[in-house]
C-alpha cells in the first residue's frame, strides 16, 4: 500500500504494519488513507480471513503526527481519520492487534474496535485528548465506560495519563499480556487459529456480537467528531499544540 503501511497476506491473515519507526509510527494523512483502503479491500478479498494490526520497531503508534495533523486537520466525517475509524467499525472480518511500546491517542482507541488484542508487558497506553485541549474520540466515550466501568473510563479519559498493559487489560482493551519477545509469536498464533475457523461462522458470530451497538457507535463517532473539530479550533487546543511542537523542536 505504501512505505509507511506494510501489508502481508499469509495463510488467510492480512498483517498491516504501521511503519514509521523513526517517528514512533505516528499517523499521517497518507497513512490513514492507506490503512482505510487496506481495510476496505480486505472486505472484498476472499483470501483474507483475519486482519492483524501491528507496528514496526517495538512501537504500536504514537497517535497523530502533530505537524501533519495541523496541516490536514479533520473538518468533518469525510476526513481521513474518521474514514479510518468507520472502516474499523464496519469490518465484517475479525481485526486483531499486537501492541508493543507506545499506543497513544487513536493508538489506544482503535483497540476498542478490535476483536482480540495481545500486548507486550512494556506496552504503554495513553489517551491525552483533554491535555491537548480536545475531547474523546473513536467512540471511546461510549465504549470505554461499558468495558472498563465509569470510574476507570473517567480516570483514563479525563486525566489523560499513561497507563500500563495490566491496566489496559483491566479496562478491557487487552485480552492477553505477554513478554515482548513472545508478542509476535502469540499474535500470529491467535490470528492463525482464527483464520483456520470456518470463515462464515466467524463473520456471523462477530456480527452478532458487534451489530447491536453499531448504530450507537456510528452516532457517537459523529457526535464526538463534531466536538473534536470544534475543539481543534479552540484557543486551548491551539496553545496545547504549539506547546507540544515547541517541546519537540527543543529535543
Amino acid at each position: 500500500m505504501s512505505d509507511t503501511l506494510l501489508t502481508k497476506l499469509e495463510s488467510g491473515v492480512l498483517t498491516l504494519t504501521f511503519n514509521r519507526p523513526e517517528k514512533k509510527n505516528a499517523f499521517t494523512h497518507a497513512m490513514y488513507e492507506a490503512a482505510t483502503n487496506a481495510l476496505r479491500q480486505a472486505e472484498g478479498n476472499a483470501d483474507v480471513r483475519v486482519v492483524l494490526l501491528t507496528g514496526a520497531g517495538g512501537v504500536f503508534t504514537a497517535g497523530n503526527d502533530i505537524g501533519d495533523f495541523m496541516e490536514h486537520p479533520p473538518s468533518g466525517e469525510d476526513s481521513a481519520v474518521f474514514r479510518f475509524l468507520h472502516a474499523l467499525v464496519d469490518a465484517s472480518k475479525p481485526v486483531l492487534a499486537a501492541v508493543d511500546g507506545p499506543a497513544v491517542g487513536i493508538g489506544t482507541t482503535m483497540l476498542l474496535h478490535c476483536d482480540y488484542v495481545v500486548a507486550s508487558e512494556r506496552a504503554r497506553f495513553n489517551m491525552p485528548f483533554v491535555q491537548l485541549g480536545l475531547c474523546a474520540e473513536g467512540a471511546s466515550s461510549l465504549l470505554l465506560p461499558r468495558m472498563a466501568g465509569f470510574a476507570l473510563a473517567s480516570e483514563l479519559l479525563l486525566f489523560g495519563e499513561p497507563f500500563d498493559a495490566a491496566t489496559a487489560q483491566r479496562a478491557g482493551l487487552v485480552n492477553k499480556v505477554v513478554p515482548a519477545a513472545n508478542l509476535q509469536e502469540v499474535a500470529a498464533e491467535r490470528a492463525g487459529a482464527l483464520a483456520s475457523r470456518p470463515a462464515e461462522a466467524v463473520r456471523v458470530t462477530k456480527r452478532l456480537i458487534r451489530e447491536p451497538l453499531r448504530a450507537e457507535i456510528r452516532a457517537t463517532l459523529a457526535r464526538e467528531g463534531a466536538e473534536f473539530v470544534q475543539r481543534l479550533q479552540s484557543t486551548e487546543a491551539q496553545e496545547a499544540f504549539m506547546a507540544f511542537m515547541s517541546r519537540g523542536s527543543k529535543k
